[in-house]
């Protein structure tokens, strides 16, 4: 049997073409106009996709046990309901990208929550607003914010939560979608409403919390479901002419099977089967059950908008289908995971293979083992599935301490480095003991609660002792409480895990970064640049020790690099004009303190340095109106006084001569010597 370990490394080349060698329907159709697409604007339905978070095929629909989902039944009723319908990935974005490209995680890129989809993949929403759709989607959390690339062709993309969350609830999400579909259109819509509630935490509104006191999930599987209804009437009462629905979950829950409370880090039933319902003009009611991708709800939607007809789940010919689950081998370094589901065969490559008859053993309880009997094409698909890159599919460095703080509260926290890849790495489904203390050493060190993270890291580490991840912050932690000799140690292990990792090499130095051997950071940093140039950690470190060697110039270059790379707040803005302006380069400096201005208004108070900025480049009405923003209470008043003068002797003001008293009589040590020998006032 072939293993992944040597093609762990596939360029982008290698991975489109292994692709498109699982078959014809990854490959994304071409963007087509309006006026190529096979179906007259007055015939296009309006489409309305619910997405369904964390949501179990057995935790809804008719065949539901222990819970009534009643709005849900009465759509599938009306339309084919799909009972081996399978996510493409178990988390959130990645699985949504799928839906929304008609591509497998490894053909869009995204293997994981928290990363970028290029903005040269097309997605569904931007065909269907070419093709004259009036577009809007609704999605109750910050997983599926704008920044992840899925809001490109949304006339409006709702992703902001209430004021200091990073999630709303369902009937939340629902009132936002109802507002927008009470707005009359004369063009046919597309709307997609997500909805959240079925993660974890577990806290379904009244009178669901009591209703389902010892099923919590269930619950808010449940309150979802009024809220589906809700939507659902609203859209057809509003929508001109005849409607189309998809409704479909991104991935399920493991609520404990095969020993997975939650989602992400296994590929079985739980987490991989899902719901999914299409109701649409010409689709007879009934139940379908032939096994299918979510990734097909993208070619569906295009189907029903008249724009290609290729791959739609309108038709259901037989065909492997894939899903992926990455994130522990991207994270921890663990074995890859690969699923693949033909007929009622199911087998998972993960080191060995796994393989289940889905018709007499749905829960998976009973491996038949590597020597059964799987077809020819099953198997090629599954062994020909691209394994990532651990470095090209890291998590971006350009997440700000904020989007990673949101991303954290929603139980989403990535590794901090790219995995040092092991051939007798293990596999997940055996490492399920430590799945909780890895998520929760992660929430805890993206938290910054350094102390709390060292024990559960040294659990983590006692079990698996070549996790580079925790490894490095168990190295990061004792750095930051100052542990010197235990954070060399956990370096030098780090180090030797993966001689050649940046990450390894970039957190050693800014660990010598905060110490007094700083000056050792420069090379290490100097070094991960060079080859990396884009990799924002290594270029704030390097931005640091600039500044600390006095090389100010080149700490400004550093900065606007970052910037550009990542969206700076409004502290690090000023910081950069104050650099700036202290290697006497003005138009940076200006620039900075203008951006930073622009970002919290209410908060600047660097009013002297923009103004005397504005003086020396001859702007002297802006600088007039940002020195009159200095207070009298301000240490600055004096010289804030002195240049108010200044500027308002070169804007001719009539009462210069006031002004120059007024900075005469509040005079400092300072100010006092500079009024005297100022040009400017002589004779006023």
């Amino acid at each position: 049997m072939p293993t992944f370990w040597g093609r762990w490394a596939v360029g982008l080349t290698a991975v489109m073409g292994c692709v498109l060698a699982c078959g014809r329907t990854d490959t994304p159709p071409p963007q087509s106009s309006a006026s190529s697409s096979t179906a007259a604007p007055g015939s296009r339905p309006s489409i309305l996709l619910i997405t369904m978070d964390t949501t179990r095929a057995d935790a809804i629909g008719p065949e539901a046990q222990g819970v009534r989902t009643p709005a849900f039944n009465a759509i599938a009723a009306r339309g084919t309901r799909f009972r081996q319908a399978y996510a493409t990935v178990p988390e959130t974005l990645p699985s949504h990208t799928s839906m929304m490209t008609g591509l497998y995680p490894a053909g869009h890129g995204l293997h994981e929550n928290a990363r970028v989809l290029s903005s040269t993949t097309p997605v569904a929403a931007e065909q269907l607003q070419k093709a004259g759709y009036r577009t809007s989607a609704f999605v109750s959390s910050f997983t599926l914010a704008r920044r992840f690339g899925l809001a490109r062709g949304f006339d409006r993309y709702d992703d902001e939560p209430p004021a200091g969350r990073s999630e709303r609830t369902a009937r939340e999400t629902a009132d936002a979608a109802l507002a927008e579909l009470a707005a009359r259109s004369d063009r046919p819509r597309f709307v997609w409403v997500h909805f959240y509630d079925p993660h974890a935490p577990y806290t379904p509104p009244e009178p669901y919390r009591s209703q389902y006191a010892n099923a919590p999930y269930l619950g808010e599987v449940a309150a979802m479901d009024e809220q589906i209804g809700r939507v659902v009437q609203a859209f057809e009462n509003s929508a001109p002419g005849h409607t189309a629905m998809i409704l479909v979950a991104d991935h399920g829950e493991g609520l404990g099977d095969h020993g997975e409370a939650l989602h992400g880090n296994l590929v079985y039933q739980s987490t991989m089967h899902v719901p999914l319902v299409v109701v649409a003009n010409g689709i007879s009611p009934g139940v379908n059950d032939t096994p299918v991708s979510t990734r097909r709800v993208f070619h569906t939607i295009l189907e029903l908008a008249g724009i290609a007809s290729e791959h739609s789940l309108r038709r259901t010919d037989s065909e492997v289908v894939l899903g992926e689950g990455m994130k522990p081998f991207l994270e921890y370094g663990w074995q890859p995971q690969v699923m693949a589901v033909e007929g009622v065969r199911k087998a998972i490559l993960s080191g060995k293979v796994e393989a289940y008859d889905l018709d007499r053993d749905p829960k998976e309880a009973s491996d038949l083992g590597s020597g059964v009997n799987l077809t020819s094409t099953l198997r090629a698909r599954l062994e020909e599935y691209p394994v990532p890159s651990p470095d090209a599919a890291r998590a971006p460095d350009t997440l700000d301490n904020e989007a990673k703080q949101r991303l954290a509260s929603l139980g989403y926290v990535s590794a901090g480095a790219a995995p040092a890849v092991r051939k007798d790495a293990p596999r997940p489904a055996d490492m399920t003991a430590l799945f909780g203390d890895l998520e929760r050493a992660s929430a805890i060190f993206t938290a910054g609660d350094y102390a709390a993270a060292i024990p559960v890291l040294t659990k983590i580490l006692a079990v698996d002792p070549n996790n580079l991840d925790a490894t490095l912050r168990l190295a990061t932690a004792h750095s930051s409480l100052g542990h010197d000799a235990l954070a060399i140690a956990a370096f030098k292990k780090a180090g030797a895990l993966a001689p050649r990792s940046p990450d390894v090499k970039t957190y050693l130095a800014l660990h010598y970064a905060r110490g007094k051997d700083w000056a050792l950071a420069a090379p290490l940093l100097e070094q991960v640049v060079a080859e990396y140039p884009d990799r924002v950690p290594a270029l704030e470190g390097l931005a640091v020790v600039r500044e600390r060697q006095g090389n100010l110039a080149d700490a400004v270059a550093l900065r606007q690099q970052i910037y550009r790379l990542r969206t700076p707040s409004a502290s690090e803005l000023v910081h950069l004009g104050e650099l700036a302006m202290s290697a006497q380069e003005t138009h940076p400096a200006i620039a900075a303190f203008e951006a930073a201005r622009a970002k919290a208004p209410d908060a600047f108070t660097h009013w002297l340095e923009l103004g005397v900025l504005y003086l020396s480049v001859r702007r002297a009405e802006d600088a007039a109106a940002a020195l009159d923003k200095v207070p009298p209470s301000s240490p600055d008043y004096a010289m804030a006084l002195f240049k108010r003068a200044q500027a308002s002797v070169l804007m001719g003001e009539p009462d210069q001569s006031a002004r120059i008293d007024a900075a005469r009589r509040h005079a400092d040590t300072t100010t006092k010597p500079l009024i005297e020998r100022e040009r400017l006032f002589v004779g006023k």
